[in-house]
């Protein structure tokens, strides 16, 4: 079932898998100053993305305490192993993130997925944050492959393949299956209004995945809103 969600999601994918800023990562050629844009809006996702699977992992206790669980595992796994590469990331670059801001696309995403999450049902709080998991080893998967065609042509810093590592990595592989597999199980016991309902989620979140690039590319920020005196 959510195999019908990615093949709905997939020219949105196609183009998402060739983003200039994750092709840009694999060759060089990605300024680091945007890649460190986009770990802090990562990381500050991330920690919204760990809230969602724990709240979830919430609502599925008494109902089944073993997916319960394995929400709160996934949560942990956001928490710890993901934002521990952030971490060392911001350690290496003297970064302190502690102030870091949300730009419009961050806010955008993390905010469409907390409303989801809080109001609507279980199945479509974990449809919408399917693509974080499956968007991610897609793409980290393609990069990998790319990585290898290129071979010793191009030089990149270390940060971005240790990115591409845990992405494109069997041990995260492993989680995304997991987690497609209470997605699907979820799907097939809910009714037809439910799982359009799961698609769509899914479909915008494969959107919002694809803008996140997009906002750390051009380096977005809050527009200065001020009263020019001439109106």
């Amino acid at each position: 079932m959510a195999k019908a969600f990615w093949n709905a999601a997939a020219p949105i994918i196609a183009v998402t898998e060739k983003h200039p800023f994750l092709v840009a990562m694999v060759d060089g050629t990605l300024d680091l100053e945007n890649f460190k844009y986009y770990v802090l809006q990562d990381a500050l996702y991330l920690t919204d993305f760990a809230h969602c699977l724990r709240f979830m992992g919430d609502k599925m206790a008494g109902l089944d305490d073993e997916v319960s669980k394995r929400l709160y595992e996934f949560a942990a796994g956001a928490d710890e192993a993901e934002k521990c590469l952030h971490k060392g990331f911001f350690k290496e670059w003297d970064i302190d993130d502690s102030d870091a801001t949300p730009m419009p696309n961050t806010l955008l995403y993390t905010s469409y997925m907390i409303r989801i999450c809080s109001t609507q049902c279980v199945a479509e709080g974990l449809a919408v944050l399917l693509p974080c998991f499956w968007v991610y080893m897609h793409v980290g998967k393609c990069m990998l492959k790319l990585r290898e065609d290129l071979g010793d042509s191009v030089t990149r810093p270390p940060q971005f393949d240790a990115w591409i590592d845990m992405y494109g990595g069997e041990e995260f592989e492993k989680e995304v299956k997991d987690y497609i597999a209470i997605v699907d199980n979820l799907a097939v016991t809910s009714d037809e209004m439910t799982v359009k309902k799961m698609q769509d989620h899914f479909i915008m979140s494969c959107k919002l995945e694809h803008m996140f690039w997009d906002q750390a590319r051009t380096l977005m920020k809050w527009p200065d809103i001020v009263e020019n005196g001439n109106s």
